[in-house]
This record gives structure tokens, C-alpha cells and sequence, in this order.
């Protein structure tokens, strides 16, 4: 059965898309197949992996039914990885939907209809917002991996942000849950990380994931190559703690 989990945040620069990047490569070293869907406008997950943005054979064709999930996908540089491009006119997609019936199933009635059986995981990049791109990622998805930075005011915009999920369970996907909390940015030699690591422990319980994403410069340059960190530097602290991430989403 495949497993469709968003990777949400509606704040930017949490590590939101590092971790579709990240995680998805990681998984797939597992001899897992992954699926990346780049819902987000500013097509950073795309180019992360090394693909440049579909004018045709994208994320705006697959959810409008111009074109399949098989035409719409295209290979990565990482075996088992598989990637549903991402573009700048995405923005105008949202706005586009704004008038639609039925606005919010776009997404999930894509997949609904596509053949997602060679596909153990399909990781959804979502928006740095709570708009309609973003909904209907949460529509589609079975899990929710929420990324939070490891700063002060972290929890409470993930308070706002659970909230919403819990309005999108009530009203259109019953199935939806919070599959895990992922701390990024983190780094133990700070006491701020220290306090938000605890604060996070004593709110989330057992929906916190036990690794903890560092900062790391090798994070920070893969994506300009067009590399997952563990092509570009495979022993650096950023890849190690993503593959430990890798087996904690598998062992879930």
C-alpha cells in the first residue's frame, strides 16, 4: 500500500523542502520507490533534484487531467527516486482553482485515478502557506510530516498549523493524521535549540520524530548542485541524520 505523506509548514526557510529532498532520497536507498511532488510555486524541490522546471509535463498538467501521472514524472539521479516537476506558473494554478467546484479533491481525485502501486511513499512538497496548493496536498494525504525550526514562537505557529489539519480531518479527508514532527536547524550547543527541543518533547510525545536535523553547510550547498545530500556528500552530518530519519518513517 502506498503511503501519501505532505511535508507541511506554512512559514518558509524551515527545511521543509530539504526534507522532501532529503528524506525521499533516503527512503529510496532503502530499495524503496518514491514519488516527490513539487506543489510548491517556487519549484526549489525540482531544482534540488536536479530537474528544471515543466512548462507541459508537470504538476499544473497532472492535477488539471491534461496529461497521466506516468507522463508527468521523470526520473532522479537517485535510483527509486521519481519526481513530478514543479513551476512558477503554480501560483496561478491556486488561483485558477480559487473558482472551482470541488476546489479542494483536485489533487487527491489526480492520484485517485493514477496508478500509484510501484510506489512504497509519495512525499508532497507543500507551499509555504495555508492556501489551496496546500490543502490540497492535505486532502490527498494519508500523513502530515510537519518541520519545525528549532528557534522561540516554533510551536505556536505549529500550534495554528495543527489546527488547520484538524479543520481539513473534519470537513474533507477523515483518513488525515500527523504522522510525525520533524526539529531541523538544530544545533545541541545552543541553549535555545536545548529549550525548544524540550518544550517540542513535552507538547508532541511520540509524534516527535527522535532525530533531530542539523544545521549543516553540506545541506545548504547540495541543492545549488542539484544533488540530495547523500550524492553530494554522503558522511556528512546533514546525510547521516536523514538517513536516520529515512528509518524512522520506515519503521512507523
Amino acid at each position: 500500500m502506498t503511503r501519501i505523506l505532505a511535508v507541511a509548514n506554512q512559514k518558509g526557510g524551515v527545511g521543509k523542502t530539504t526534507t522532501v529532498i532529503n528524506l525521499g532520497a533516503s527512503i529510496a536507498v532503502h530499495d524503496k520507490e518514491v514519488l516527490v511532488i513539487d506543489l510548491d510555486p517556487q519549484a526549489n524541490a525540482t531544482s534540488g533534484l536536479g530537474s528544471k522546471e515543466a512548462d507541459v509535463y508537470g504538476v499544473h498538467s497532472f492535477i488539471s487531467g491534461e496529461h497521466s501521472l506516468e507522463e508527468c514524472t521523470v526520473k532522479t539521479e537517485v535510483d527509486g527516486l521519481y519526481l513530478v516537476r514543479g513551476a512558477r506558473h503554480l501560483a496561478g494554478t491556486e488561483i485558477e482553482l480559487a473558482s472551482q467546484e470541488n476546489r479542494e479533491f483536485f489533487l487527491a481525485e489526480s492520484l485517485t485515478a493514477s496508478n500509484l502501486s510501484k510506489y512504497d511513499y509519495v512525499l508532497i512538497d507543500c507551499p509555504p502557506s495555508l492556501g489551496l496548493l496546500t490543502i490540497n496536498a492535505l486532502v490527498a494525504a494519508d500523513g502530515v510530516i510537519l518541520t519545525v525550526q528549532s528557534e522561540y514562537y516554533a510551536l505556536e505557529g505549529l500550534s495554528h498549523l495543527v489546527d488547520t489539519i484538524n479543520r481539513i480531518k473534519a470537513h474533507w479527508n477523515k483518513a488525515l493524521s500527523i504522522f510525525g514532527v520533524v526539529l531541523t536547524m538544530y544545533d545541541k550547543r545552543l541553549r535555545l535549540s536545548r529549550e525548544v527541543e524540550e518544550e517540542a518533547d513535552e507538547y508532541l510525545g511520540e509524534t516527535l520524530f527522535k532525530t533531530r536535523i542539523p544545521r549543516n553547510v553540506r545541506l545548504s550547498e547540495a541543492p545549488s548542485f542539484g544533488k540530495p545530500v547523500i550524492l553530494y556528500d554522503a558522511f556528512s552530518s546533514g546525510a547521516r541524520s536523514y538517513m536516520s530519519l529515512a528509518r524512522e518513517v520506515l519503521a512507523r
